[in-house]
């Protein structure tokens, strides 16, 4: 995992970094263009500011799950579904509406999920003894070793990326983002 600490971007081009265009914000980097500081000014952009941030964070924790997924041969997709097969009670078997759900995406979404999945052979799907019509479901002994490999790696982006932050500031930010999404409900998606 060292290699996130040591993971840095692309640094500016001499063109970028000559740019007259704005000034940064010392502790996040944001910038506002000389032609409307007067109208930021003006305004409320505390709720600007904190949508920009996210939005940065996202395509941050994000950037850096698919590098460390990479590594394990998966990609985020393939890896929710090993993730909420391996959390679910044993014997580690779900139902592709109950993927569609914990996996957020539509059924189609899922299915390509699963077609990748088995090809790789780390999944299987067998018909429910209860419903004909429905089947489950759950690892194979490959699939389930890959996601306990997997798992540890993909958690400790976070803390990684998080690490500037006391465990105080870290509660404080995941209860404060925690109450905004269960204030949005099914808004958000």
């Amino acid at each position: 995992m060292t290699e996130l600490l040591d993971h840095r971007p692309e640094p500016i081009s001499p063109e970028q970094a000559s740019a007259p265009t704005a000034e940064p914000d010392t502790v996040s980097g944001d910038t506002v263009s000389g032609d409307t500081v007067s109208e930021a000014a003006a305004a409320d952009t505390a709720p600007a500011q904190i949508a920009d941030r996210v939005k940065r964070l996202c395509r941050l924790v994000e950037s850096e799950q698919r590098r460390v997924l990479a590594t394990h041969g998966l990609d985020p997709a393939s890896f929710d579904v090993l993730a909420a097969l391996r959390r679910s009670d044993p014997p580690h078997r779900l139902t592709p509406a109950a993927l569609m759900q914990l996996c957020m995406v539509t059924s189609g979404a899922v299915t390509q999920r699963l077609d990748r999945l088995q090809s790789r052979g780390l999944i299987t799907r067998t018909p429910s003894e209860f419903d004909g019509r429905s089947w489950y479901v759950g690892l194979t002994d490959e699939g389930r070793s890959l996601a306990d490999e997997a798992m540890p790696d993909h958690t400790s982006v976070g803390g990684h990326l998080f690490a500037a932050l006391s465990a105080d500031q870290q509660q404080a930010l995941a209860v404060g983002l925690g109450f905004v999404l269960d204030s949005l409900g099914d808004r958000v998606g």
